[in-house]
């Protein structure tokens, strides 16, 4: 990687800090160890295992409360496995969606493999070329606080690539029963529990 390379935990607390209405929806591994380290609150929906899938549960999710502002927050890996999804975003065109990738360049949870963006993939290029606005990748948390700011305007469909180090940290394991997590957000979101 190019450049300097940001403190991944650093750049979720800065995305998360003053997060107002925020609906947070947290891809597999470290995503969502930083999303429940950071801020485990009950508008945060922890996908435990659906590698590819962070993007389109969150574009559903802006869909369904287009009043609020929805955060897909997640990897390289899984943004690589649901790139797909990038096109049906930029079709849609949902302006309180914003899709933010932690880009370390490795798969995090099986042995620290480069993933395609290790090999010249470029995100940003993708997301563009379906329609979203993109931000180039960024490096520096003065980017991560004006990136938070647009994201609580809804002035998307808004991507952004966060290139962070490959530091480990212990991890915060939110709670994984499916059921409850659902529970949880629903009351959060809507105020009644099932």
């Amino acid at each position: 990687m190019a450049g300097p390379l940001l403190d991944r935990r650093d750049a979720v607390e800065g995305l998360l800090r003053d997060r107002g209405d925020l609906l947070v929806v947290s891809g597999l591994g470290s995503a969502t160890y930083d999303c429940a380290a950071v801020d485990d609150d009950p508008r945060n929906f922890y996908l435990w295992g659906a590698m590819g899938g962070t993007a389109a549960v969150a574009l559903g999710l802006a869909l369904a409360q287009p009043s609020r502002p929805v955060l897909a927050l997640t990897g390289d890996g899984d943004m690589l496995m649901g790139m797909g999804t990038l096109a049906t975003i930029g079709a849609s065109s949902p302006q309180n969606l914003s899709v933010v990738v932690l880009d370390n360049e490795v798969y995090g949870e099986t042995g620290a493999q480069p993933t395609a963006t290790a090999h010249g993939v470029d995100l940003v290029s993708v997301a563009r070329g379906c329609g979203m606005e993109a931000v180039e990748d960024i490096r520096d948390m003065n980017a991560v606080g004006t990136l938070a700011g647009r994201m609580q305007r809804c002035e998307g469909p808004l991507f952004a690539n966060i290139k962070i180090d490959t530091r480990e940290y212990p991890r915060v394991l939110p709670a994984r029963d499916g059921a409850y997590l659902r529970s949880r957000f629903r009351e959060a979101v809507l105020g009644t529990s099932p």
